[in-house]
């Protein structure tokens, strides 16, 4: 059995998708789907019920999952327990966080040139429960300033600008007042996939006086900024992190006037301190939003 194998496992028992963890572990699916037999030929059991429409743990494997994530999370405690030299930390990513995660990642090299930083994605949900379990040792999450068992630290504020066709009138100016955009139909993601930002924007709009038209639920930020620059008659909230690695002729990104931020934290657990957790702090904090 190796801690491979089990954060494999662990993975797939939180996605119930081999595709999913696959993308998560950023490794391909056939990996993931050998590893998990092996683990389950060493075990002598099945840990999940595979049909070609659901994947879901059996019996023993919702009895092994909690000793998984133990194990994992002891062998984390362990490499810590000798410092920074040789050490691999799992940090939680969202979507759109843009030029912040080059400059933490450039800050830690030179803050902690021994620490190895491994990048996972997964919903909001999915990283901070794996905090919780110890399989993921802190995650970047937007707009959430608490969360049972767990230490929300403000790191930096995502600044929000709108998305708009570049030849609409209101691209030629260097700040959109949001009122101004009433008559734009608004592409937003539906409120279950992101809802500081849905509630951030509805909220803004109200307070200018309109009620926004919102088109289809978003489905990809790339198929947004498509439709927006086809049609020019609709807008789209991004990140402005995002949106100065975005390069895009048909679309102008400009900010608002009221302004439109969301504070981003760095969710860790509540208890210990790991030698990285202050380098990490410094450099999510060391640099402009």
């Amino acid at each position: 059995m190796e801690l491979r194998q089990l954060r494999y496992f662990v993975t797939v028992a939180e996605e119930l998708h081999f595709g999913r963890a696959a993308e998560r572990l950023n490794i391909v699916q056939p990996a993931v789907s050998q590893q998990i037999r092996r683990l389950e030929r060493d075990l002598g059991v099945e840990l999940f019920d595979r049909t070609p429409r659901r994947v879901r743990l059996t019996t023993d494997g919702e009895r092994f999952l909690p000793e998984a994530r133990a194990t994992l999370a002891a062998a984390q405690r362990a490499r810590e327990s000798v410092g920074a030299g040789g050490t691999t930390i799992q940090l939680g990513t969202s979507e759109g966080l843009g030029d912040h995660l080059g400059r933490v990642l450039a800050s830690m090299a030179t803050l902690m040139p021994g620490l190895t930083v491994e990048l996972e994605y997964a919903s909001t949900r999915a990283r901070l429960d794996r905090v919780r379990a110890g399989s993921l040792d802190a995650t970047y999450v937007r707009g959430i300033a608490q969360s049972p068992e767990l230490r929300l630290i403000p790191v930096w504020e995502d600044r929000i600008v709108a998305a708009l066709p570049a030849g609409h009138p209101l691209a030629e100016q260097a700040t959109v007042e949001l009122a101004g955009l009433a008559d734009l139909t608004l592409r937003l993601t539906d409120r279950t996939a992101n809802p500081p930002l849905f509630d951030q924007v509805m909220s803004a709009c109200h307070d200018s006086g309109f009620t926004p038209t919102l088109g289809p639920p978003s489905n990809g930020l790339q198929n947004s900024l498509a439709l927006i620059g086809a049609d020019a008659t609709s807008w789209t909230p991004v990140y402005d992190s995002h949106s100065r690695v975005l390069r895009h002729p048909m679309i102008a990104f400009r900010p608002t006037r009221p302004a439109l931020a969301i504070t981003t934290y760095l969710a860790v657990p509540s208890s210990g301190r790991p030698p990285w957790l202050n380098p990490l702090i410094q450099a999510s904090r060391d640099h402009d939003s």
